[in-house]
């Protein structure tokens, strides 16, 4: 956050910045990413619905395989899509509960 006002960059990018967080200090961290975003663009790679839900635009990267190769890919999710996707970062699935907590989070 010290670099909001201090340096030229105009992109930020943070490559699983969340590692080891959880909770308050996820959430904390969400919130300085949010703030820095007001006067940046930033790329945030997470496997944190905290941090996932705080993006204006989300974008999920995969692998298919094809031939024999793995393919990486990336796509825009939004909607439903990046429900379950948030879903799928809280619990691994998306059940019920899993997608309803998903929303509330996206609601916030």
């Amino acid at each position: 956050v010290s670099l909001n006002s201090s340096t030229g960059v105009n992109t930020l990018i943070f490559d699983e910045i969340d590692s080891g967080l959880g909770g308050v200090v996820a959430n904390a961290v969400s919130e300085e990413l949010k703030k820095l975003s007001i006067g940046h663009q930033v790329f945030a790679i997470t496997h944190l619905s905290q941090l996932a839900v705080k993006a204006d635009n989300h974008f999920l990267v995969y692998k298919e395989e094809d031939k024999g190769r793995t393919i990486s890919k990336i796509k825009k999710i939004n909607g439903e899509d990046r429900v379950k996707e948030i879903a799928r970062l809280l619990s691994g699935e998306t059940s019920d509960i899993s997608l309803e907590h998903a929303r509330s989070l996206l609601e916030v």
